[in-house]
Order: structure tokens, then sequence, then C-alpha cells
């Protein structure tokens, strides 16, 4: 570490023994009780304060007063370090595994500085280099005033660095960022009128950050919610494995998935499972589920899934098994991930700042492509054809989700969600347990190309409750029509 000369108030300066002493004060105490100096008190005539949790953090248990000045928030031992404050959440309240509420916000992208910096001289990498995360639980099921913080508990904190292959990727990334607005700094006379550009051109490009809000709002880099949750898992120890195969791009994977299609396109899933030695029971029971380990075994891990490998997981990356027909037509429906209706009940929640929205900008499918057998269509005897790499368009993000986003809040907002019966044939479903099949009528995909439906075995187990309707875990899908779509208008890796 180096040791540099920051004008700093002593209220700034700790060193590591009087640091840590502090902080462990204040482990299991709740910000309500760590807040000696009265911050709280602001929310009295303010309850949409934000930053309230940040605010205790430094000004109550370290002991200064934040300003906005580009430089470090701390010196360690005259090493300047970043105050991070970072909500986490615990989806499942029998395991002690945590999760980021929210991307991080690191600095702001400004075009006029940015092009005259390398990456070890950047704001950006100042911000990230030294950085003191303390974590708070977000202990609750929906969303609260700024007041209601003081009830939630301080869980941890850490003096975090990036490792070397961590800091390569964000290298890379704020390079791409970079050299993007040299780009148009360069091509265009009215370049401010590109800027709008940054944000959705280099979405797919980009593995651990990305920029918002967009133009013309100022925006800022953020680290995506999947590295901050990494970051948090590693802290609490639910790690995700490190990759053998590593790489430090996103045109280094494609480079990676590209030598696996010229060495395996055009084997059967049968054969793929022989030269990777990976059991089955019954061969002709094979599945979709089968593809994900088979790519795994290309990348020489031992993961249960492609989001158990930390790189992946932080970029985002998420992988489908993909079945067309000889002509790349039809595939079956695909079920995306869980409602968590918090965010979807809170009025003042904007679709930007909403998790599906970041869900689907932050995330990309990794598709792995197989031709169906039109012979048998038997599974095992698919062909593998290679992979596309697809992320979702902001104008379907704009339009689609949107739709189904407002739909969905709109029937919870207005009392109009109510619980349909199942009919077939003109006559009600009646379920195994003798009750009648029914389900909320949120959108169906009959009118939308991203639709919810609801995941259970019997009615035993509608056990969630919104609006008095009882119903099961509800979950947010895609039509297989609209991945079809989408994927012709991307060309094999």
């Amino acid at each position: 570490m180096k040791h540099v000369d920051y004008q700093l108030g002593d209220d700034h300066k700790f060193t590591y023994d009087e640091l840590i002493q502090t902080l462990n004060e204040y482990i299991n105490k709740t910000l309500g009780e760590a807040d000696k100096n009265h911050v709280f008190d602001k929310t009295i005539n303010n309850p949409k304060v934000t930053g309230i949790a940040g605010d205790v953090i430094e000004q109550s248990i370290l002991g200064y007063q934040p300003d906005s000045d580009q430089r470090p928030d701390i010196l360690i031992n005259d090493v300047p370090y970043e105050v991070k404050t970072t909500g986490i959440r615990q989806p499942d309240r029998d395991k002690e595994e945590y999760v980021a509420k929210e991307p991080m916000s690191i600095t702001a992208v400004s075009p006029d500085k940015i092009v005259k910096e390398d990456f070890d001289d950047s704001a950006f990498w100042k911000k990230l280099e030294h950085t003191v995360f303390v974590y708070y639980l977000y202990d609750s099921d929906k969303p609260v005033p700024a007041s209601e913080y003081r009830r939630f508990p301080i869980k941890g904190y850490q003096l975090h660095e990036f490792n070397s292959d961590d800091k390569e990727v964000l290298k890379n990334d704020w390079t791409i960022v970079r050299d993007f607005i040299k780009e148009l700094q360069d091509n265009y006379n009215d370049y401010e009128n590109e800027y709008p550009r940054i944000s959705h051109e280099l979405r797919e490009k980009l593995m651990y950050i990305d920029t918002a809000p967009k133009w013309p709002h100022p925006p800022r880099f953020r680290l995506k919610r999947t590295v901050v949750t990494s970051i948090v898992q590693h802290y609490f120890e639910n790690k995700n494995e490190d990759l053998k195969n590593k790489f430090n791009s996103i045109k280094q994977l494609d480079d990676l998935l590209h030598s696996f299609t010229l060495k395996y396109k055009n084997k059967t899933v049968k054969e793929l499972l022989d030269i990777f030695n990976i059991p089955y029971e019954d061969e002709d029971k094979l599945n979709k589920a089968i593809g994900e380990k088979i790519v795994i075994k290309m990348f020489n891990s031992e993961a249960s899934k492609i989001n158990k490998i930390d790189v992946f997981y932080k970029t985002g990356i998420i992988a489908k098994t993909i079945c067309v027909t000889s002509k790349g037509e039809r595939t079956e429906d695909m079920k995306l991930f869980g409602i968590d209706f918090e965010e979807w009940l809170n009025k003042d929640t904007s679709f930007e700042d909403s998790f599906v929205y970041d869900y689907f900008m932050n995330h990309q499918f990794l598709c792995i492509m197989f031709e169906e057998n039109e012979t048998d269509n038997i599974f095992k005897n698919n062909k593998f054809l290679g992979f596309k790499r697809i992320a979702f368009n902001s104008q379907f993000i704009e339009t689609e989700v949107k739709k189904t986003w407002e739909d969905i809040r709109s029937l919870i907002f207005n009392n109009k969600l109510v619980d349909e019966i199942n009919y077939k044939n003109g006559t009600p479903v009646i379920n195994k347990t003798g009750v009648l099949s029914s389900a909320p009528n949120f959108p169906k995909s009959k009118d939308h190309q991203i639709f919810v439906r609801g995941g259970g075995v019997d009615s035993t187990e509608k056990n969630f409750i919104l609006n008095g309707i009882r119903m099961y875990k509800q979950y947010i899908w895609i039509k297989g029509k609209s991945i079809v779509d989408q994927l012709k208008e991307y060309q094999f890796i």
C-alpha cells in the first residue's frame, strides 16, 4: 500500500487497531442504538431522506462529518479508504445467507475527465482500491421510512481490496467506457448528444459494472448487485467456486466459448455425457437440465450450476439450455425468477429503481444451443450447436417488461387482483386434493411477452397471501417465441 498525504482532519484518521476496536463495539447493535449523535432526528420531518444508514456509520460511529469533496473518507495508517455502508437482505430466514440490497454507486461518469485518465490514477479506482464495507441487515419484507432504519442491526464490516483478477476485470470494464467516450468525442461534433448510447450500447460488454441512471441525468459508475452480493457472501463465508479457466473480459469469455464450439459442435447430448463422464440414471429421461452440467464440465469446474461459479455470478450470466428445430424455430417458455413483492407494493419505487429492471438490464443469458432430433425427439440425441450470449435490449425492457411491471402494480393498487377458476373444455378443473384449481389474474402469456405463473404441487402450498388471495409463489416467465425472436438477432459465438 502506498502512503499518501491527504488534507483530512484528525477525526478522519485512524490506526488499524482503533478502527477495528471502534467497529467491533457495534456488531449486532441496531443503527438506532449506534446513533449517539442523533442523526435519526432529521427523519422526523423528512421521512424519505436517503442514505441514513451511511450517515449513522460516518457521524455517530466513526465520528466525522461527510462532505462531497473528491477525496477519501478516512485514512487508516495513512492509507486512504472509502467507507461504503451497504444494506444486505436475507431471502431465506432459515439460512444465514445474505444478498446485496442494491447495486453500489461508486463515482460519477465524468466524460471530460475520464478521457484524460489512466485506470490506476482514475477517480473510479481511487474509490475502489481500498474500501471499508459496513453491512447492515435490511430486516423488513416491505419498504420502510427512513426512521425505521433505526431497528436494523449492523452485521459486520471488512477492509476490502480486490484481488488481481478482479482488478483486471474492473480495469477492462472501465477502459471500455473510457474508450467509447473518447470515440464519441473524436467522431462527432455534437458528441454530447451521443452520450445516451453509453449505458445501453456497452451493457453487453461490461462484466462487473454498469452506468446509471441514463442520460440526460448525470450517470454514475456502479458495481452490479451481483458483484456486491459476491463480496458479501465471501465475507459471510458463503463462497462460490473460483474458475480454473479464467477470463477477465467478455471477449476472453467469448474466445473460450468459441473454442468449446470448435471442439464439440454436432456431438449429441449422449456423446458429451460420455466425454465428460457425467453420471445419469436413465438416458431416455434426460432433459434440458443436463445441458448446463455439460458446459460446466467444459470449463473444468465441479460447480452444481453456472451461477455457483464466482465470475459468472458477478457478471450476471445465467445459463439456459435452448432446443430449436433445424430451422432455428420454437422453444419452450422460460422461467426467470421468483417475485419478491416487497418493492412491487411500494408506490414510491420507480420502474428504473426496481429489481425487475435491474435483472433484465444487468443479466445476460448464455444460451446453450441444441438442435432437436426430429426423428425421435429424444433429448439424448439432440446435437450441440454452440453458444449465443444475449442481453435484453432497452426497447424490450422499456416496453414489454415495463408493461408487465405496471399491469401487476395496477391490479394490486386498484384492488383488481382476483382469484380466477381454471377451466378445461368449459369445465372447472379440480386438483388432486379435491379443491377447485385457481390462479390470480396476473399477466398471462396470451397477452404479455413477460408473464407471471405460480409454482407449486397442490393447493396446500398456497402459503402466500396478497390482497386477501392465497396463492403459490409467483414467478416471472418469458415467452418462448420472444426468446427465439431475440436469438435470431445474435450470431453464434
